[in-house]
């Protein structure tokens, strides 16, 4: 009884989070033509946080305080910390998922606030460490909306090395991907998620312990992949591997909410860092 009294609380999210979905009405900034950012935005993928702080829902604790942080274009960045520190809310903040209680996140000069959500999220990517994918085919899986036409789509898989994998299999990106792992190890369907990022082309990712779920060898590959795919690309790579981010430009630690530590794997190693 107990376990199927929290298993309906957590599946009743799901309605309440599509009764949210019934009732949303565009932000003012989504039918302001003048608070509208350009198609192209962001094309740099500079990210800054100023002052920034944030709590789950008001009346709660901050779990940001006073974030302080310039990312350059076509940095990596690796965020790391103990559990409980703040770095999956740097990724709802940056998506607004949760609102700031004070400061502000610029993206390429422009305060994401301002702006409505459908001109917000779809520019930005991210794989997170949940995998994400439709009972459907590859082909809707990787292009949802049907704009890629099949070349592109092939390319992508050649580029996350699925390609060999897939053309062999009958009907091609055609090929179901079936519930309960049939036909695709994790690793292939994480992988799966990455092509699906590729073809965003947006200049600003975000990996949110995207290889937290797959082996060390697919780890491996998937830092290949990105390294030779994404090097045009802001990415902030939330891991709890230390192997994952020691390949990044700069690496942010945080602490209770706060950038205790900001800069080069090399400087943290050599300063014996006693948080990082």
């Amino acid at each position: 009884m107990v376990r199927q009294h929290t298993e309906l609380e957590s599946d009743i999210v799901a309605v309440e989070r599509l009764q949210e979905y019934v009732d949303f009405k565009p932000e003012v900034s989504e039918i302001n033509p003048d608070n509208r950012p350009l198609q192209e935005w962001p094309t740099q993928g500079r990210v800054e946080f100023i002052d920034y702080e944030t709590r789950h829902r008001p009346g709660f604790d901050l779990v940001l305080r006073g974030v302080n942080c310039s990312i350059n274009p076509h940095e990596k960045i690796g965020i790391c910390s103990r559990t409980g520190a703040g770095k999956s809310c740097l990724t709802l903040s940056l998506f607004r998922i949760i609102e700031a209680a004070k400061g502000q996140v610029l993206v390429d000069g422009i305060d994401i606030s301002t702006l409505g959500l459908y001109d917000t999220c779809p520019r930005f990517s991210i794989i997170s460490q949940d995998i994400v994918l439709f009972a459907s085919t590859i082909r809707f899986n990787l292009d949802p909306l049907g704009i890629r036409p099949d070349v592109e789509l092939w390319q992508t898989l050649e580029d996350s090395y699925l390609k060999d994998y897939i053309s062999a299999m009958e009907g091609g990106l055609n090929v179901m991907v079936l519930d309960g792992d049939d036909n695709f190890s994790i690793g292939q369907r994480q992988l799966i998620c990455l092509a699906r990022a590729l073809l965003c082309k947006t200049s600003l990712l975000v990996l949110n312990e995207a290889t937290a779920a797959i082996d060390l060898e697919t780890d491996a590959l998937v830092q290949v992949i990105i390294r030779q795919m994404f090097h045009e690309c802001t990415i902030l790579t939330i891991a709890h591997r230390i192997d994952t981010v020691m390949g990044s430009d700069r690496i942010m630690v945080l602490d209770q909410g706060r950038v205790a530590e900001l800069d080069t794997p090399a400087a943290l190693l050599a300063d014996q860092s006693p948080i990082f």
